[in-house]
């Protein structure tokens, strides 16, 4: 079982509301059926319900799935509002979204590209 999520290569946010009552296979099928992705593959998928203070966190560890289920006690998510769609996440994207910030900081230090010097 993966427990160090800075490990996995693949971070998925499934962006708008989820229903959160479905379990690992209605998410599993969600995955494969809606977005075109594999849920088998070495990769995080995120979801959020309606009231943004709630979310689940599936993967594949190798001999199953697991899923993570949080819910705040206090604050809500700064969860992307689009529906149907699903972005890639960096660690520190995931870092920011899970501390409530948004998963864009226009005044964080981006890194640079290789100049010409």
């Amino acid at each position: 079982m993966i427990h160090d999520f800075t490990k996995c290569k693949n971070i998925y946010i499934i962006c708008g509301h989820t229903d959160m009552r479905k379990g690992i296979d209605g998410l599993a099928t969600l995955i494969q059926d809606s977005f075109e992705l594999d849920p088998y593959s070495e990769a995080i998928f995120l979801f959020c319900g309606r009231r943004k203070d709630r979310y689940k966190c599936l993967y594949f560890d190798g001999d199953g799935f697991a899923m993570l289920y949080k819910r705040l006690d206090n604050g809500k998510l700064q969860w992307p509002r689009n529906e149907n769609e699903v972005r890639r996440l960096t660690q520190q994207q995931l870092r920011w979204l899970l501390e409530g910030l948004a998963i864009h900081q226009p005044k964080a230090i981006q890194k640079s590209k290789k100049g010409v010097f």
